[in-house]
């Protein structure tokens, strides 16, 4: 079926939403960059701390730890939502995890040394795909964090293994697209979130169909879009690298 409503904001399906990267958008963390997809803000700052959690330490041998958090501003959406003082929701658990899973697929952590990276990823504005700019974003802080790190001779440029994005895809009507934003998430018939690195490998894939079923070719389709995507972020993420005097990795 072939869907003749254009897109909230006039894109094309394959076409990702305007990208903005903003590094060391805040001076204290050893890596800072601010991501826009559209009108999802997500800042990611990345904190590398001697030590390593106890049970890492109790596996013995060399390698540090990467870890994320994720959080989302009060008046990040329409509607007020209640900080997040005591425990994270089950939500920002879930995508912490997810963050965390797929930085540490970008980096070999024995060659980390004894620290332990953290990536704070905080949704200032969201408007759909707000854990996929966060782990846009949060690679290329913790690439920043990492890369004045090798300058300094205190880890190796082996630490880098392939550069790490996401994006997400869905079905609206029979029509894959690509970076939805929240009014496209809301009404998609599938939606998908997927993980890659510059390898086309792929990390994690999330999806889901929200009204029925959906045929394997029709993932097929979200799967090469997304990669298609994905591409295009990395090249970002490498472009903005290169700018601070650093290479791809």
């Amino acid at each position: 079926m072939t869907l003749t409503q254009p897109r909230p904001d006039g894109r094309d399906p394959a076409e990702l939403r305007p990208l903005e990267i903003h590094p060391n958008f805040i001076i204290y963390p050893e890596g800072s960059v601010l991501i826009s997809t559209g009108r999802t803000k997500v800042l990611c700052n990345a904190s590398l701390l001697p030590g390593v959690p106890r049970w890492r330490e109790a596996q013995g041998g060399p390698g540090g730890w990467i870890t994320a958090e994720y959080a989302m501003l009060p008046r990040a959406t329409h509607n007020r939502s209640n900080r997040e003082t005591t425990s994270p929701r089950a939500r920002s658990q879930e995508i912490k995890r997810l963050i965390g899973r797929s930085l540490r697929a970008g980096f070999d952590l024995s060659q980390l040394g004894q620290i332990t990276a953290i990536v704070d990823c905080d949704v200032l504005q969201a408007d759909g795909g707000t854990r996929t700019a966060a782990v846009t974003g949060g690679y290329l802080a913790l690439a920043i964090a990492l890369h004045k790190r090798i300058d300094l001779g205190d880890c190796p440029p082996e630490v880098f293994l392939s550069p790490v994005a996401a994006v997400s895809v869905g079905l609206l009507g029979g029509q894959a697209r690509l970076d939805l934003d929240y009014e496209e998430d809301s009404a998609a018939d599938v939606d998908c979130n997927v993980v890659m690195n510059a390898k086309h490998e792929f990390i994690e894939i999330q999806a889901t169909a929200e009204r029925g079923a959906f045929p394997k070719d029709r993932l097929d389709d979200l799967l090469g879009l997304a990669q298609m995507g994905i591409g295009r972020l990395i090249s970002a993420q490498a472009e903005a690298l290169a700018k601070m005097g650093w290479g791809e990795p």
